[in-house]
């Protein structure tokens, strides 16, 4: 495992291009419903910055996951792919106006998200 200031260092950089990604994708995020976990008992707490604001910590007795051995990350895939299909035929059927500027920010705000989740 890496070292705490490289690991903070990592999750912070990470936490800037989730912005950016936001930013980029023309997406709303909400802040308050994002909170650091901290895993380890000997793990220091360190302070992660979302945009301007800090992050809340949460212990992991706040955390509830269900991890399942019979996870098929290409059948997710496959279902993330069904699903941003289908709202690029949802935008077809409404939208009468293929003009980029029109159908990009579309694309960009419904179906990316959708194909990302799995990336």
């Amino acid at each position: 495992m890496a070292d705490a200031p490289e690991s903070c260092a990592t999750i912070q950089r990470d936490l800037k291009r989730l912005e950016k990604c936001v930013d980029r994708n023309l997406m709303k995020f909400s802040k308050g419903k994002c909170k650091v976990l901290h895993l380890e008992k000997n793990n220091p707490i360190q302070q992660h910055r979302l945009a301007p604001d800090r992050l809340e910590s949460s212990s992991a007795e706040d955390v509830r996951v269900l991890v399942d051995n019979r996870v098929n990350m290409s059948q997710e895939s496959a279902l993330a792919e069904k699903k941003g299909n289908s709202i690029l035929g949802c935008i077809r059927r409404t939208i009468a106006s293929r003009l980029q500027e029109l159908i990009l920010p579309l694309y960009s705000a419904l179906v990316r998200p959708q194909l990302e989740c799995c990336v």
